[in-house]
């Protein structure tokens, strides 16, 4: 390492060590205390933290936005929030507000992200998890349009699981990218547009999302299905696409293999379901409304036909912490079996 860079790192450590301690005296309006060693995440909006209420003892989220975000979106978000409070699989927001430095969003704590739970997996979900998580995420969506809302940044990252007995409900989060598509008072929907640049995560991007049309409630339901195919084969054809940090050149690449990729190859050895449900997204109309029933059917229907059911209990990550538990259990009675066995001896 270079002096330079030497320096630059102590820079960077010294930063850290500052807003740590900065952070560890931060109560907001006394009620909440925050934990700066646990960093739950960090992105563009900023960095999301775990805490305490210092009231009730619950444990929390906090979310900092430096108040000089070059884009600026955690009001936003909890106006949106606000919009979807007390919805299924949606967290709890129990404030919102800023300081001489952030803007403060304190939230319900969840569990892992799906992303986090699907590396954890190596990667492979089995048939009826991805069934199951699918059904949710219908259902999610189905709620979220109810409230004239699309969400528009569909990905594994920004849907999480609760927590304790919660781990089997999936939440969804993230909707710094959501935009109304319709009048909440007129019911009119917003007009047919083109020449929009892309706005989400381009790996589970529409097709027409990618040609610049303006988004509806299809291209939520298409990017659902992408997703759904990532976590049934692990990747998907256009990752990893590189092109010396163009962005455009690598989307136009994205575009072009999900235009040319077919749905048969994209799902080949899996139900034909999953096809049946990335089509059905990219027949719909602008302005149509998904057949959230019919999808959801879709999903049963592959379940039956891998004689599979549908069991809150048997997702993948409770099956496998079930398992853990019995594992350290048994050990644990081993070894005091063992302890026994010594002591008689002595």
């Amino acid at each position: 390492m270079s002096k330079s860079e030497h320096d630059e790192d102590m820079k960077e450590t010294k930063k850290n060590d500052e807003e740590e301690e900065e952070l560890t005296k931060k109560k907001f309006k006394s009620k909440y205390s925050i934990d700066p060693k646990h960093l739950l995440g960090k992105g563009s909006f900023g960095k999301l933290y775990s805490g305490i209420n210092n009231v009730t003892g619950e444990e929390i989220a906090i979310k900092l936005e430096p108040l000089n975000a070059p884009q600026p979106q955690l009001l936003y978000e909890y106006k949106i929030y606000n919009a979807l409070k007390n919805g299924f699989g949606i967290p709890k927001i129990y404030e919102c507000s800023k300081d001489n430095k952030y803007t403060i969003l304190i939230m319900e704590l969840l569990g892992d992200s799906l992303e986090k739970l699907f590396v954890k997996a190596n990667k492979r979900f089995s048939l009826i998890t991805v069934l199951m998580i699918m059904e949710q995420l219908v259902t999610r969506l189905e709620f979220i349009h109810s409230k004239n809302l699309l969400h528009r940044d569909i990905k594994p990252d920004n849907f999480l699981i609760g927590r304790k007995e919660k781990k089997n409900i999936i939440y969804a989060i993230d909707f710094g990218l959501s935009k109304k598509y319709r009048d909440s008072r007129t019911g009119l929907h917003i007009p047919y547009r083109d020449g929009k640049s892309l706005t989400g995560t381009a790996r589970y991007a529409s097709i027409n999302t990618h040609l610049g049309v303006e988004q509806s409630r299809r291209d939520d339901i298409e990017s659902l299905g992408y997703m759904m195919m990532y976590f049934l084969k692990g990747s998907l054809p256009w990752q990893g696409m590189v092109n010396n940090n163009d962005t455009k050149k690598k989307y136009d690449r994205i575009k072009d293999l999900k235009i040319k990729y077919k749905l048969s190859d994209l799902c080949h050895g899996y139900p034909k379901e999953c096809a049946m449900f990335i089509q059905y997204a990219r027949n719909m109309k602008f302005e149509s409304r998904p057949d959230y029933n019919y999808l959801r059917g879709l999903l049963r229907k592959a379940a039956k036909k891998n004689n599979l059911q549908f069991d809150s209990k048997n997702f993948d990550w409770i099956i496998k912490e079930k398992e853990e538990k019995d594992d350290t259990s048994e050990t644990s009675s081993i070894i005091n079996t063992n302890v026994k066995v010594i002591e008689e001896k002595v």
